[in-house]
């Protein structure tokens, strides 16, 4: 059995030279994830394009997994922090335009360094604190299922935690491909459109649209 790579990093730096010297080590890493990709990430190669002596290195990260680990912490707190501010609207927005909310603010997410993005997502192992890159993560499923329960009345469906499941996976879906997967051929003014689109998906699901006579 293979053994799980360490990702919790070998110290906490606490001085603010030290400190320094692991975010060179992290911005490092994450340069070279974008430019060179995952496999090419080797602690020796991070250590050379930080400017750090692989000794110094080793002080703070057992090995690159823990500095991978330590870039998508860094990212997805960006995110949060991103998500969080734009979501303190949408409570008192009806709910296709809190729909619109969502959708806009998933696709600003994955705008924020995309190439990054993408590598994180798609190039690295989901091992530990490696399965962790989520735009939408558990704490925005929590708000995305609060904002539902305060608008009960104007939903046709019953199962809110479903509910919710369905279109955070359906933006956070439709979101990535566009802006990571398709950016060259989505303009401005198609962006726009297909915020608005998905907007509408998942408002009209939310609203019981299109559902048979027998109610499936």
């Amino acid at each position: 059995m293979a053994k799980r790579p360490v990702t919790k990093p070998r110290k906490i730096a606490t001085q603010e030279r030290s400190r320094a010297t692991v975010d060179t080590l992290i911005e490092a890493t994450a340069r070279i994830l974008v430019k060179e990709g995952f496999d090419k990430a080797s602690t020796n190669r991070i250590a050379e394009v930080a400017g750090v002596s692989i000794g110094s290195l080793y002080q703070y990260f057992p090995g690159k997994e823990a500095l991978v680990a330590a870039v998508i912490e860094r990212h997805q707190q960006q995110i949060m922090q991103m998500v969080r501010s734009g979501l303190t609207q949408v409570w008192v927005q009806p709910l296709e335009q809190a729909m619109r909310t969502f959708v806009a603010i998933a696709v600003e997410a994955h705008r924020l360094d995309p190439h990054l993005h993408r590598v994180l997502a798609e190039q690295i192992p989901r091992v530990g604190k490696l399965e962790k890159l989520e735009t939408f993560s558990r704490e925005n499923f929590s708000l995305f299922r609060a904002y539902l329960e305060g608008t009960r009345d104007e939903l046709g469906v019953d199962d809110l935690e479903l509910a919710s499941f369905v279109c955070v996976t359906t933006i956070e879906a439709l979101t990535h491909n566009s802006v990571l997967h398709h950016s060259k051929v989505l303009t401005a003014d198609r962006m726009e459109a297909l915020i608005d689109e998905g907007a509408r998906l998942v408002t009209g699901y939310l609203k019981g649209q299109g559902k048979s006579v027998a109610g499936y």
